[in-house]
């Protein structure tokens, strides 16, 4: 439904806007990509597998061109903010329900509702909630987090200048969506999301001069590594105040995996194929059935989507996509400095930190194939193109 919705929405936009739209030189650039990643696709290793990989770019871009046309205003920041860390709090509340209640979907539920929810997580032990993998759901709370912390941080601000009755009940309701996500994020044992939650921590600190949030994260951020990889040197009594979950997980005392399903064997894989075929690739979706080839193994991703990307659309296509979002990013931090602070201004840095959190994460995960995950990271870097490029100086 949310699906249809979207494609309405941003149907209407670009009838609206049409000329607007085909005018300007971004979009251009992104119907040059789109071509290029259609002309992959007949040279792919599967072709089906590829036209079938264009749906998680194509409709993507599309929504982006329009949603880019209706989010100009910086005051739009914070009504969408709302919209995106409210289902957060159900999902987390669903993920203990999920690991400590053994609760499950039944099919029918499954059917109606587009997603399913499996006791005791996927994979087993790590809370998944409505996700179908534990990781998706650690990217969407480290999006619900540092979009619920700005929030969080604005209406705080705002608050202790002056006594507000309501603005103290909306400090208590994101204070309960704060410790939600917090908590779930902790509970999906994603080393990637924690370090994700530390940076968007250091980044408000840096932001806001607050130089003795930055020792303390400095210093629990050092305890936790110190523990987890330094046991000979102090770690082993560091262990006795450092919660197990932080240390077993980052030190891989909780995995045992065979050489085939490492992150780093999947990678010297795609850099191979990459110096294959360097200009056209292979293919989207043509690195699952191309691994399971030499390895036996299967997987969905190679667990960095841009060595994914080199691989199966070439480097062209992969440098004019992170070209066009490296550009909307460098207008965003113009835009910022040049930006007297206010409230606005805070929103709108929360955005700009949680995508560099997506593109962090990317690096060591692959997020576009969820569509929810996927479409909330379009609607993020649509804000912060739509104000970047139609405003030149802050309001």
């Amino acid at each position: 439904m949310g699906a249809v919705g979207l494609f309405v929405v941003s149907s209407r936009i670009w009838l609206l806007n049409y000329q607007q739209i085909i005018s300007n030189r971004l979009n251009q650039g992104i119907g040059i990509l789109t071509i290029l990643l259609m002309l992959g696709c007949d040279f792919a290793e599967y072709p089906s597998e590829a036209w079938l990989g264009l749906a998680n770019f194509v409709p993507f871009f599309w929504l982006f061109i329009a949603l880019k046309e209706l989010i100009k205003q910086p005051g739009n920041l914070k009504q969408l903010s709302w919209i995106l860390i409210l289902p957060s709090l159900p999902v987390v509340i669903l993920g203990y329900a999920q690991l400590y209640l053994n609760l499950g979907t039944p099919p029918l539920l499954k059917s109606i509702l587009g997603w399913e929810l499996i006791p005791q997580g996927v994979p087993a032990g790590r809370m998944s909630s409505v996700f179908i993998y534990t990781n998706f759901l650690a990217i969407y709370l480290a999006i619900a987090f540092t979009l619920t912390l700005g929030l969080w941080l604005d209406t705080w601000h705002a608050a202790r200048q002056e006594f507000n009755l309501q603005q103290n009940q909306v400090l208590f309701v994101l204070t309960i969506i704060l410790l939600a996500d917090i908590s779930g994020l902790i509970l999906t044992s994603s080393r990637n999301a924690w370090g994700l939650a530390v940076i968007s921590f250091m980044a408000y600190a840096l932001f806001l001069g607050w130089r003795w949030l930055i020792l303390a994260i400095t210093g629990a951020a050092t305890a936790i590594l110190w523990a987890s990889f330094a046991h000979n040197f102090g770690g082993t009594q560091l262990r006795k105040f450092v919660p197990a979950i932080f240390w077993t997980s980052l030190s891989d005392k909780l995995y045992d995996r065979p050489v085939e399903t490492l992150r780093i064997s999947q990678w010297v894989f795609c850099w191979d194929k990459i110096k294959e075929r360097p200009f056209v690739g292979w293919g989207l979706r043509n690195f699952s059935p191309l691994y399971e080839a030499k390895t036996n193994y299967w997987f969905g991703h190679p667990h960095s989507l841009y060595l994914m990307l080199g691989a199966e659309t070439g480097i062209v296509s992969s440098l004019l996509l992170m070209g066009f979002v490296g550009l909307i990013m460098y207008r965003a931090t113009i835009l910022l400095l040049n930006w007297t602070f206010d409230s606005s201004k805070l929103i709108y840095f929360s955005y700009t930190v949680v995508f560099f959190c997506c593109v962090l994460f990317n690096f060591l995960d692959v997020t576009i194939f969820d569509l929810r995950v996927n479409t909330i990271i379009w609607i993020i870097l649509a804000a912060i193109g739509g104000i970047a490029i139609n405003n030149k100086q802050s309001t």
